[in-house]
């Protein structure tokens, strides 16, 4: 069997996964603290593009 464990505090979850019903987190404090992350932002995902430099922004005059 596959060792899993939760990925915000790093405990090991013996056993079967559907023992846990906060399933990949150990207890509902760490479920909260990663909804708690994903609020504040701390997730992110970085975007590859460069700044359009044709766009529109402050200063541009048509």
């Amino acid at each position: 069997m596959n060792k899993v464990q939760c990925p915000i505090c790093d405990a090991a979850m013996p056993g079967n996964w559907q023992e846990y019903p906060d399933y990949p987190f150990c207890s509902a404090r760490c479920r909260k603290i990663d909804l708690g992350r994903w609020l504040d932002g701390k997730y992110r995902v970085p975007d590859p593009t460069p700044p359009d430099s044709s766009s529109d922004g402050p200063g541009d005059a048509d």
